[in-house]
């Protein structure tokens, strides 16, 4: 049996020796590559004081019915909903969000409260000054 194996071992060898080897796909060129559109979910234009900025990101779970306290965040920015659905109250405002949808904090004093079942996931996205 060894010998048989043996045997069927160099023939696979040399049939790869013969061909050049074992035969690659070739990687595509870059202008081959076709990426999906991308699909922008926030533009905002923002002014910040100062040219340096530190970039907080930061994930946040609510409980089912929690709503915070009235808070402020280090900075403004882009807060986007992984899962659940939240109430935002901000600079006398009400709107409400639920998965995959991206809103703008101003920084501002705010609350979020979970309107939904379940847990609310969010990342938040502070831009501030460098202190």
């Amino acid at each position: 049996m060894w010998v048989s194996c043996a045997r069927r071992f160099g023939v696979w060898i040399a049939a790869l020796a013969v061909s050049g080897g074992p035969v690659q796909a070739e990687e595509p060129k870059p202008d081959e590559v076709k990426l999906p559109p991308l699909q922008v979910l926030l533009e905002k234009p923002v002014e910040l004081p100062g040219n340096k900025l530190t970039t907080r990101v930061v994930r946040v779970v609510l409980p089912q019915g929690y709503k915070t306290p009235l808070h402020t965040h280090e900075g403004p920015g882009p807060r986007y909903v992984l899962r659940g659905r939240v109430k935002v109250e901000e600079g006398g405002q009400v709107h409400e969000y639920g998965p995959g949808e991206v809103f703008w904090e101003s920084g501002q004093w705010t609350t979020a409260e979970n309107i939904g079942q379940g847990e609310v996931e969010l990342l938040i996205v502070e831009l501030a000054a460098v202190k």
